[in-house]
């Protein structure tokens, strides 16, 4: 089972979510630690290779995004909560700037 790594405040951002979408969060991203595909997910090739968002549909939406492709760990980038039918612009590029920091972190070492 692979560890999960929360890039910048993904944790607290998740923590932040109604306990039913963080109990669903819980179980999909144990999913993923486990090499299984989430119940409901789409690939976020926008945001690079590899990233993947779940769709938490829990009364609000809610989205984790996530890059599972190396050996070491799961890296949650971002989570947040949904409020429009388009994802944020900011929160795509936020996602894509801890995905970048994560790449450079292991090229360093």
């Amino acid at each position: 089972m692979k560890e999960i790594r929360w890039a910048g405040s993904s944790y607290k951002d998740l923590c932040s979510f109604r306990v039913a979408a963080r109990h669903v969060a819980g179980y999909e991203l144990c999913l993923v630690q486990s090499g299984l595909e989430p119940t409901d997910w789409k690939p976020m090739n926008s945001i690079g290779a590899g990233v993947r968002e779940i769709r938490l549909h829990q009364g609000s939406e809610h989205r984790v995004l996530y890059v599972a492709k190396f050996e070491e760990a799961v890296y949650v980038l971002h989570a947040f909560e949904k409020k429009t039918e388009r994802t944020p612009k900011r929160d795509l590029d936020l996602a894509k700037t801890r995905l970048i920091e994560i790449e450079n972190q292991r090229k360093r070492r």
